[in-house]
């Protein structure tokens, strides 16, 4: 936060101040007293198990200046204590204040899958002409963007946000909130179907993304997407497709493969643009074109944005490749639904492999009661693949295994229900030459497995 204190707090939260002093600066938002950056503002969040007003004294230890609270009626102390209602609404409230003294333009992602990639891919293509700030990790919540909102400085000159919703209303909240100037939509696939019920009410619980959006904002979809590509702006906001269709702006032609990584030629209103991506997939395209559209509408020239999505080779957790003992090892163990899961193995059959191909699938989870469905839907996908050997991890994933072998995959099928049993088995059978896959909910710490590889 710059130029912001206690008095601006007060001001955002309609709070009363139980004692310390209004003119407090203040530089950062944390809602974990283990963590400060320094002059911080602490918000002690009530959860399910845990209700963090008892770490205040705790926060002030490690570095914050001034506290929220919605359990105190009265305190003396020299630090400013903050007394609201309710403290997670209270911090929305901060990050709706600071929002209005920003004057940068803000892109919003959202979508079912790839959300996180995209962001990263639409901020590589505008960090070529322009210094951006954008949402770090997965700060994609309710209580994450108005935490993301305040970090922004006024040396940055454009933000790019990921907006994430699970249940109904939340996207509207988190849209009024962060107020973009536009939006792009990825795609619309069954992730929180559990909790939405069908991809339609998915899809108009996304489109949410343009609540508090200003006349004249652009909402950007993916025009190869069966849901998407029948939905316009609201009234006042301009609609723009991207993909390989003749509805598409910005389209991708002359696709084909490099060594396993996509390469396209990008062409937008006559200009026709080679790009070369770093990482791997066919479906990496579409989020290579939403990054395109975003930079050229924001004024940095396509060649330059391609130049930009040159440099991006992925993160942690997400369609990373490296090699391990003789091995080539795709961790992209993050998170998982029933498109990325069937992406990711197409990944997995394209990259260069003198052994044998092996899928590690694990539970998707919030997939409503048709989840065995989509688990076998996966397994099925497995036919005619070149996939040797298919390990699956948990209640759910068992129905790939039978998908795969009722579908007539060759593959060799062992199921698991123990972590550390999957562990012991992969060591036992790995071999230099394999390549594999890890790919499910982060939930199913298949991530540990790849850090036993990586060691």
């Amino acid at each position: 936060m710059t130029h912001m204190t206690v008095r601006d707090i007060l001001a955002a939260t309609g709070g009363r101040m139980l004692c310390g002093d209004e003119n407090v600066g203040l530089s950062h938002i944390s809602i974990d007293s283990r963590n400060m950056k320094g002059e911080d503002l602490f918000v002690p969040l009530i959860g399910e198990k845990v209700d963090a007003h008892r770490f205040i004294e705790k926060a002030f230890e490690t570095g914050a200046v001034a506290t929220l609270t919605s359990r105190h009626e009265a305190k003396t102390d020299v630090h400013p204590w903050i007394n609201v209602a309710d403290t997670r609404q209270a911090l929305q409230a901060i990050g709706a204040y600071y929002r209005n003294r920003l004057t940068l333009p803000l892109v919003g992602i959202t979508g079912s899958v790839g959300k996180t990639t995209t962001r990263e891919m639409v901020a590589a293509a505008l960090a070529p002409s322009l210094r951006v700030y954008r949402t770090p990790g997965n700060s994609n919540s309710q209580v994450g963007v108005p935490i993301t909102l305040s970090e922004i400085s006024p040396e940055d000159e454009i933000g790019v946000l990921e907006l994430g919703m699970s249940m109904p209303g939340e996207m509207t909240r988190i849209a009024r909130i962060a107020r973009v100037d536009m939006a792009v939509v990825t795609n619309i696939g069954v992730a929180h179907i559990e909790q939405l019920g069908s991809q339609e009410n998915i899809c108009r619980e996304k489109l949410h993304i343009q609540d508090g959006m200003k006349d004249g904002g652009i909402l950007i979809l993916n025009g190869d997407d069966p849901i998407l590509r029948e939905k316009k702006a609201k009234d006042g906001c301009r609609t723009i497709y991207y993909g390989t269709g003749a509805n598409a702006a910005y389209r991708a032609e002359e696709i084909r493969s490099d060594g396993g990584y996509a390469a396209f030629t990008a062409v937008c209103e006559g200009k026709r643009v080679p790009v070369q991506l770093r990482v791997m997939g066919r479906y990496m395209i579409l989020n290579a074109l939403a990054a395109l559209a975003v930079a050229d509408l924001n004024g940095v020239s396509l060649t330059a944005a391609a130049k930009g999505l040159e440099d991006f080779s992925g993160f942690a957790g997400r369609q990373q490749i490296f090699q391990a003992n003789g091995m080539t090892v795709i961790d992209d163990s993050y998170n998982a639904s029933p498109v990325s899961m069937k992406a990711g193995v197409d990944v997995l059959c394209s990259v260069p492999c003198s052994g044998r191909r092996i899928a590690v699938l694990a539970d998707m989870l919030e997939l409503g009661p048709q989840a065995a469905d989509y688990h076998y839907e996966v397994g099925t996908a497995l036919a005619g693949k070149p996939v040797d050997v298919l390990f699956t991890f948990g209640d759910f994933a068992a129905e790939i295994g039978r998908g795969a072998r009722e579908g007539g995959s060759p593959c060799q099928c062992r199921h698991f229900h123990d972590l550390e049993e999957l562990g012991d088995a992969l060591s036992a059978w790995l071999c230099p030459g394999d390549a594999i896959l890890f790919k499910g909910s982060n939930s199913m710490h298949l991530g540990s497995l790849v850090a036993r590889l990586r060691e």
